[in-house]
């Protein structure tokens, strides 16, 4: 039996099947496609960008250089005059770099992580699944699971004939999850306003298209760079989504209707529909089944919110389920997964659906773009919007009022060269003391097979002497190092345990 069963092999699956492994947790990965490869996972259909907070958490796992390397510099988003990525858009309305002040980003201390990485499915995947192999986890293709039997001490996955037992099951397949509805989770949220299409064809007269995102007065149309890449939205109330499959007649006279020209469709290599249909569970956790990524939430690809909502979970659950099963949790860990990632994924669905009521072909909404397009002509507007892209404006309650407390940390650099990233790869948390007594070491000392104890001056230490970084990259503790030492101790023992507790 495994220590955990987790169904799905998307970047949300094999982030957490990472995590896992890092600790020592015996993992087994059931992915229902037969083949790693699809063209709806490799570029230029596959394409998605990856912001701040999930480009810093393959950062401090030791996996950025290979996703960089993987997804060459073409993919990239270019930069403009003061070497800031693309910065994203709100209801098709692009942001402009310019606009945007670092000074209002709150914590950030420089990095030499991109804010975002433009890449695609296949890449990503093909990444996590190498450290995956890596750290034992073992990955099975074209195994559907077909229901779900859950008991006191473990559970049991069946597909067809064969069985998977597990001590726990987290369910990373998609917005259709199976494991979802074998376990019984209650999701609720909003119904479609628009049906999308993501096509790749041959277009006979491209120059009737214009470059980029769009916005009609009826709908909404992408051209990418790619030839023949195309993405277009239909306000039909999702009425076609999934109905029926779509002819290159129907996929014409949506598209001409959605971008006002009689541009012509000749061949249709691959085409697939999509709604903004937004639901979420209202818990992430029955019993000793776990849900993460469009399992747990699903919503508008709008902004690429999806993906990174679902990077957040995996990286927020990881650890934590891993103290579970090694057992050394303190009591509740497992259950703050759902308290921290729910808010969060509530704020995903608000965000998308603000973005399909701005784009709505009515007047009440063309009016309601026209003053996203004013606040959006301004600095505090533009940043504003650009620090949800990031991961920057994610802050946990997790009990502190210290403001640094709840944050994903920020990259601190010690005065030899040492970044905190360095000292996150093997999964543990860390501890930064910058104080000049260093008396937190011999409090730290009794954690040391899951906390990493540093101390060293920093480059810019923030105004704080020390911090206890979990191993998400959450800051659990920030205080004045040895005057808040029992302070320490209880924020210790909050998150990582009782020293004495292990597996």
């Amino acid at each position: 039996m495994h220590d955990v069963v987790i169904v799905g092999a998307g970047p949300v699956g094999l982030f957490v099947a990472c995590e896992l492994g890092l600790a020592g947790c015996s993992v087994l990965v059931l992915e229902r496609e037969p083949e790693a490869n699809s063209p709806w996972r490799a570029a230029p259909l596959g394409m998605r960008g990856l912001f701040a907070a999930s480009v810093e958490a393959f950062q401090r796992r030791g996996l950025l250089d290979p996703l960089l390397s993987a997804s060459g510099v073409q993919n990239v988003p270019g930069t403009d005059a003061s070497g800031r990525r693309g910065a994203g858009h709100f209801a098709g309305i692009m942001l402009d770099p310019a606009n945007i002040d670092d000074s209002a980003l709150p914590f950030r201390l420089p990095n030499a992580a991109p804010e975002a990485v433009m890449t695609d499915l296949e890449v990503i995947e093909s990444v996590l699944s190498e450290q995956a192999a890596k750290l034992g986890v073992e990955i099975r293709r074209g195994v559907a699971v077909s229901d779900l039997a859950q008991y006191d001490d473990k559970v049991v996955l069946y597909a067809g004939e064969d069985e998977y037992p597990a001590r726990w099951v987290v369910g990373c397949d998609g917005g259709r999850s199976t494991v979802r509805k074998l376990a019984g989770f209650e999701f609720v949220g909003t119904e479609p306003q628009f049906t999308g299409y993501t096509v790749l064809a041959t277009i006979a007269d491209p120059e009737k298209l214009k470059p980029g995102i769009n916005l009609t007065p009826n709908g909404m149309y992408l051209k990418r760079e790619t030839d023949g890449h195309l993405g277009y939205m239909d306000f039909d109330g999702g009425a076609f989504d999934r109905s029926q499959e779509p002819t290159r007649e129907h996929l014409q006279t949506v598209l001409r209707r959605v971008s006002g020209t009689d541009v012509t469709l000749t061949d249709i290599q691959l085409s697939s529909t999509f709604t903004d249909r937004a639901k979420q569970t209202t818990s992430y956790r029955n019993g000793r089944v776990l849900l993460a990524g469009d399992a747990a939430h699903i919503m508008s690809p709008l902004g690429g919110q999806g993906l990174n909502i679902g990077m957040g979970d995996a990286i927020n659950l990881g650890w934590k389920l891993a103290a579970t099963v090694l057992g050394h949790a303190p009591e509740g860990l497992l259950d703050t997964y759902t308290a921290e990632r729910h808010r969060f994924g509530a704020l995903a669905l608000e965000w998308t659906r603000a973005q399909v009521a701005a784009m709505r072909p009515d007047p009440h909404s063309q009016a309601v773009q026209s003053l996203i397009r004013d606040l959006l002509a301004t600095t505090d507007g533009t940043t504003y919007v650009y620090a949800k892209f990031l991961g920057a404006s994610i802050r946990y309650d997790l009990g502190d009022s210290h403001p640094l407390v709840g944050r994903v940390a920020p990259e601190f650099e010690l005065t030899d060269g040492v970044r905190l990233s360095d000292l996150m790869q093997d999964g543990r948390g860390v501890v930064l003391d910058f104080s000049a007594d260093q008396n937190l070491r011999d409090s730290a000392s009794h954690w040391e097979n899951r906390v990493r104890y540093v101390a060293g001056a920093a480059r810019d230490d923030l105004g704080v002497g020390a911090v206890l970084v979990r191993p998400d990259g959450v800051v659990a503790w920030a205080g004045e190092g040895s005057s808040d030492r029992e302070a320490f101790e209880r924020a210790v023992r909050q998150w990582f345990g009782n020293p004495e507790l292990s597996r």
